[in-house]
């Protein structure tokens, strides 16, 4: 019987992050905060809150950052609790608390299914996850909880997709689906960047996908494409009609903080949602309105 509990999970975090230059020449991505929290927490805790026990990051040159920051800091803890700090305290206890998080390191960047392809010893034979630490999704029920329950119904792969303006189409990978359900669609095809004229819909693929072990083998049988790299979207479309592909337009709302425009979205709509910082944030974007 297969596994229907989605248990571990992948977040690839080898980029350069060139999109988000100069700020990205010293430091990971993944670390810039959205407000005061690295943007990549927030990916963590939706596996948390997902149910996945064990995290595998993909790293590269360059990325320590990420690992001192989900590991404990003696120092830190102990000048915080001689300074009576104990609130901060606490919060940075829990950071080194949230999940059972390894790595392992990309020498190389060959492409998102090569990132993948170094995850499968972890991974073994159950399905597993991979979030991009990218795409950042504010939703009531955490997005890849909403896509293992669907996976639940529809053993296979599950991709999360948001339905995206016809202009923009030619910039993302494109499904063509049946729908099968609200918010469900069995997956006949994957096109990257078509032609807005010719696009088979308006569902790009975002940054969250479930995943099953025979994803490796694709994988390896994956023509490496432009510039040598090996892409996930071609190996999960090679795996269309030899197993279950089902697309997924998740509730929720996403922010792409690998681009400038992006991460700027994000810190604003999450110092709004903050009672500390909403009120103090809205009357200063009144007042460059009204400037």
């Amino acid at each position: 019987m297969a596994e229907k509990s989605i248990r571990k999970a992948l977040i690839p975090v080898a980029g350069f992050g060139t999109r988000l230059l100069p700020a990205t020449k010293a430091q990971p991505k993944e670390m810039l905060p959205v407000v005061d929290t690295p943007a990549v927490q927030y990916v963590v805790e939706e596996a948390l809150n997902s149910g996945v026990e064990s995290l595998l990051f993909v790293t590269g040159r360059g990325k320590q950052a990420i690992e001192n920051y989900f590991d404990y800091s003696v120092e830190l803890e102990k000048e915080l609790k001689d300074r009576g700090k104990l609130d901060l305290l606490q919060e940075v206890r829990e950071v080194g608390d949230l999940i059972h998080i390894f790595y392992v390191r990309q020498k190389r960047q060959k492409g998102l299914g090569d990132a993948i392809w170094y995850g499968r010893q972890f991974i073994g034979d159950a399905p597993f996850a991979v979030l991009l630490a990218d795409d950042i999704i504010d939703a009531r029920i955490p997005c890849l909880a909403q896509m293992a329950e669907v996976y639940r119904e529809f053993p296979g792969i599950v991709l999360a997709v948001e339905q995206v303006p016809r202009e923009r189409v030619d910039q993302l990978g494109i499904i063509k689906g049946r729908k099968v359900k609200d918010r469900v669609f069995a997956v006949e095809d994957l096109v990257e960047k078509p032609d807005p004229a010719e696009a088979p819909s308006d569902l790009a693929i975002v940054g969250r996908y479930i995943l099953t072990p025979s994803i490796f083998d694709s994988i390896e049988k994956t023509t490496p494409g432009k510039g040598g790299e090996i892409q996930l979207t071609d190996a999960m479309k090679n795996l269309i009609g030899r197993e279950n592909v089902y697309a997924y337009q998740f509730e929720g709302t996403l922010y792409g903080v690998g681009d400038k425009l992006g991460f700027l979205k994000a810190n604003i709509a999450y110092a709004l949602k903050r009672e500390d910082l909403g009120p103090p944030i809205r009357e200063f974007i009144r007042e460059c309105l009204d400037g």
